[in-house]
C-alpha cells in the first residue's frame, strides 16, 4: 500500500520485509566501521542529538563553517564507502530511475534523540527526489509545509517504511520528534536508523 498526497509526499508502510531489514541493517553497520559514525556540530556550535555519518561519492556535513556536502569522513579523512545496491535500487524503483543518488546521511538515534523541523537546502538541484528508509523503532514523523509557521501534522514510520519527499513536498519542513525506544528489536543496542538518500551534486 502507498500513501500519498497531491503535495508530492509518499509513503510506502512496511517496504522492506523484515528479512531485508536485517540484512540492510547488518551491511550498513559493516561500513560504519569504515566511516564511524559521530555526533555533528552546528554551525552555532551545538551537537546534535542524532550520531551521524554517510555513504556514496559525497557526505552532509555540518560545522563552524555551515552546512554542506563533502567526499571525506571529517574524523579519518577517508572516502565515505559505497551505497548498499539495495538502497540504489530503491531510489531507482521510488525516486529517479535515470539519476542515481550520490548521497545517503545515515542517521542514528538513541535514547532522546531527536531531530528539528527544518528543510533539505544543501543540494544543488531541487527537482531532484529525497527518499527516507527507517530502520529500528518508531519514530514520530513531523511534516510541515514550505513556511516554518505553516501547520504540522504527525505521522509514525516503522522499521521498513520507505518515503519520499518530492515536487512541492521537496523543500516542506520536516523532523522527528522522539522515537518509541523499545518498538523493534532490530539495531542492536536499541534505537534507529534513518537512512536518507539524495542527489547532491
Amino acid at each position: 500500500m502507498t500513501v500519498s498526497t497531491t503535495t508530492g509526499f509518499r509513503l510506502w508502510p512496511g517496504r522492506l520485509a523484515p528479512e531485508a531489514q536485517a540484512a540492510l541493517v547488518a551491511e550498513v553497520l559493516e561500513l560504519s566501521q569504515a566511516a564511524p559514525f559521530y555526533r555533528p556540530i552546528t554551525p552555532g556550535g551545538k551537537a546534535m542529538s542524532v550520531q551521524t555519518t554517510n555513504l556514496g561519492p559525497l557526505g552532509w556535513f555540518t560545522d563552524a563553517a555551515g552546512y554542506r556536502y563533502q567526499a571525506t569522513h571529517p574524523q579519518t579523512g577517508e572516502p565515505w564507502p559505497a551505497i548498499p545496491q539495495v538502497l540504489l535500487d530503491l531510489w531507482a524503483e521510488l525516486a529517479d530511475r535515470r539519476t542515481p543518488p550520490d548521497a545517503c546521511l545515515v542517521n542514528l538515534y538513541r535514547g532522546d534523540a531527536r531531530m528539528g523541523l527544518h528543510q533539505d537546502r544543501d543540494e544543488a538541484d531541487f527537482s531532484f527526489p529525497v527518499l527516507s528508509v527507517s530502520l529500528g523503532d518508531t519514530a514520530v514523523f513531523r511534516l510541515g509545509g514550505l513556511k516554518r509557521t505553516e501547520p504540522t501534522s504527525s505521522t509514525r514510520l516503522s522499521s521498513g517504511d520507505v518515503c519520499l519527499l518530492a515536487g512541492e513536498a521537496r523543500l516542506f519542513h520536516h523532523g522527528v520528534d522522539r522515537i518509541l525506544a523499545g518498538s523493534s528489536r532490530l539495531i542492536p543496542g536499541g534505537g534507529r536508523i534513518n537512512l536518507t538518500l539524495r542527489r547532491a551534486a
